[in-house]
């Protein structure tokens, strides 16, 4: 956690409460600076002048001239009730400026690890464009300190643990504030320091609040916006990593392409799904695996010191491969499929389809597509929307100042709240069908012919990736765990005042901490993956090779067949192996879509093959990493570019 991250090289982003983008509130998170629009601060101005003439007039306004929530009936005097209540540093200061201050500084009490950088940052993006709409009262002066703190890298210690959605991120939104006001803590240039001091080190004064300036500050959705934002983002590219991670694994199982065919999609057009199926197309460009014949298909037998005794010791495969012919008396009602294609069983069924976790890729990933869809549309109206209370209209003609300023319920965080527990839903369903697509390829029983657990264990003594499916399995399981909808338990607060609350804030900050959890099951099936795809293509090649090295006899000796035969039959089962083996030595060596050997070769640049045990745990953290920063992902896309 560090502050002081804001990066001058990046361009300002201009906020005029109508515009902010998802995009540009990343750059903000991320580091860019922000400028505030002339013409917003003008229509800022004009609604804080109008508060200040309406309080001057004595008229009851919520939150300005009464208490707040269930203290709402109470409107302030002229003067404390009792001196002592008054700071002895400012005695001057009125019960409308204390109320403001006291709201700030009662209000931040969250608990629990500060939120990272990227999250407050985004917060105050957020807080400062939604003021920018000159409905909430609060001064030019006092949004500029608070752009000018964000601009500093001053960034508030904010825990993550306070707010119930409504009203807004309250307690949140006051450790931001609080700092403004010279209190809390920050983190400044790495530091983590009591408020004052940052906002010294900055070169920058505390605020004093006026009317309303602390309900605009801390009543708003903040906090469950910019934590939604920023997993959106953070799930754009996990979608396209778990189209990839399929795409890998699918060209690991020489898998059949037709179930991502585009006019099959075209008949039940979600756009998440088209889209998935798209993806799973381009990725899978240029492959020779996907689609391959049956036949050509080797699968995996137990290595033994005489498996490939005509190879030098230093060439020999960490495996044996081999076929089981099919005799003449079981073909009866299947002549016209072993004329198109060899009596031989390989390694790939002979089936037309693959199972739910490969064929039904676009389905699946595209829902989820479909589900962080809804969440954007939500978000992006929030962007540049009014979400404190109550709202001033300034330019309002009405006769009674209740017509302009309107208590409204504007910082209810249910939009928010019901979109992310969609996509909390839909997150442990993306990892748990990666998780399924990992453990068929260490599974003997349905990785269609590669080894158990994709290592040789000629001597009993290795895992390989068996526990691999394990650490999915249980990051599966705690997610699905963690995805019941903290939108469904209301907690009432403050005297039951606010007698429903939305929980936004919990929902959207469990969708960001499970987005890193489906980031590392994606990893560990690409991880897994890229060790399948090595063995398949290896052991297609082996086949290759066997073929061009060795007669129909000796290929035979590959395949398991009925050796009580007549001269007859034994002439005809020696001919069709020597078709496989004419086939086979045909064939060219077998390659992987282009987006899929680039994103392969970039996991290998960092991992070895493993044709023996070995130490796994930097390997893992490894595979993490190059998920996390996008490295692979990258590698994938510059080969679709090219």
């Amino acid at each position: 956690m560090s502050g002081g991250m804001n990066d001058s090289n990046a361009a300002a982003v201009r906020l005029d409460g109508n515009s902010l983008t998802r995009e540009q509130l990343v750059r903000v998170a991320q580091g860019a600076c922000v400028d505030l629009d002339p013409a917003a601060l003008q229509a800022v101005a004009r609604a804080a002048e109008f508060l200040a003439d309406t309080v001057r007039r004595e008229e009851p306004i919520y939150g300005v001239s009464t208490g707040f929530g269930s203290n709402a009936d109470k409107l302030l005097g002229g003067h404390p009730m009792r001196d002592a209540q008054v700071d002895a540093q400012t005695p001057g200061r009125s019960l409308h400026v204390e109320l403001q201050h006291n709201l700030i500084v009662t209000h931040a009490v969250c608990v629990g690890e500060p939120f990272a950088a990227d999250v407050v940052r985004a917060m105050l993006c957020i807080r400062i464009n939604t003021l920018l709409r000159g409905h909430s009262g609060i001064r030019v002066q006092t949004l500029q300190a608070l752009a000018a703190m964000l601009n500093a890298g001053i960034v508030p210690v904010v825990p993550q643990l306070g707010s119930v959605g409504a009203s807004g991120d309250l307690a949140p939104l006051s450790h931001l504030a609080i700092v403004l006001l010279g209190g809390g803590e920050a983190f400044f240039a790495g530091e983590r320091m009591p408020g004052a001091q940052a906002l010294e080190r900055a070169g920058l004064t505390p605020v004093t609040l006026s009317y309303k300036e602390g309900l605009a500050l801390n009543n708003g959705t903040a906090q469950m916006l910019a934590t939604g934002v920023l997993a959106l983002h953070r799930l754009d590219a996990l979608l396209d990593t778990a189209d990839l991670a399929a795409a890998m694994t699918v060209d690991a199982f020489a898998g059949r392409l037709g179930a991502f065919a585009a006019e099959a999609h075209a008949l039940r057009p979600h756009p998440g799904q088209v889209r998935s199926a798209a993806n799973l197309r381009a990725m899978l460009d240029g492959s020779s695996l996907a689609d391959i014949r049956y036949h050509l298909v080797p699968k995996f037998r137990q290595w033994q010191p005489s498996s490939w005794a005509r190879r030098p010791v230093a060439e020999q495969p960490c495996f044996d491969i081999g076929w089981e012919w099919v005799p003449f008396d079981q073909r009866h009602g299947r002549g016209n499929f072993y004329q198109r294609f060899r009596p031989f069983r390989g390694g790939k069924k002979h089936q037309p389809q693959d199972s739910y976790s490969l064929r039904c890729a676009p389905q699946v990933h595209g829902a989820v597509r479909d589900a962080v869809e809804q969440a954007k549309r939500v978000l992006d109206i929030e962007l540049n929307s009014v979400t404190d209370n109550p709202l001033v209209f300034p330019a309002a003609e009405a006769e009674h100042v209740e017509q302009q300023v309107i208590s409204a319920g504007h910082f209810h965080g249910m939009p928010l709240a019901l979109a992310m527990s969609y996509v909390k839903a839909a997150i442990p369903v993306l990892a748990s069908i990666s998780e399924r697509r990992l453990n068929k390829l260490v599974d003997p029983a349905t990785n269609d012919g590669l080894p158990p657990f994709l290592i040789g264990n000629e001597d009993g003594t290795e895992s390989g990736y068996m526990i691999v499916q394990y650490t999915a399995a249980a990051i599966v399981n705690d997610l699905a765990s963690r995805a019941m909808p903290a939108s469904v338990y209301s907690i009432p607060t403050s005297a039951n005042a606010e007698d429903h609350v939305s929980m936004g804030a919990n929902e959207a900050r469990h969708v960001l901490a499970m987005t890193d959890d489906l980031g590392k099951v994606l990893a560990l099936e690409l991880y897994t993956a890229a060790q399948a795809l090595d063995l398949r293509r290896d052991m297609i090649d082996a086949a290759r090779a066997l073929a061009h090295g060795s007669d129909a006899a000796g290929f035979a000796a590959k395949v398991q067949g009925c050796w009580d035969l007549d001269a007859s039959q034994r002439a005809a089962f020696l001919a069709e192996v020597d078709g496989l083996r004419a086939e086979l030595a045909a064939l060219p060596s077998p390659q992987p879509g282009r987006a899929v050997g680039a994103a392969h070769a970039a996991i290998r640049e960092r991992i070895a093959f493993m044709d023996r045990d070995r130490a796994l745990d930097g390997e893992v953290r490894v595979a993490l990493q190059l998920v996390a920063d996008g490295s692979v992902l990258a590698a994938a896309r510059g080969a679709l570019q090219h």
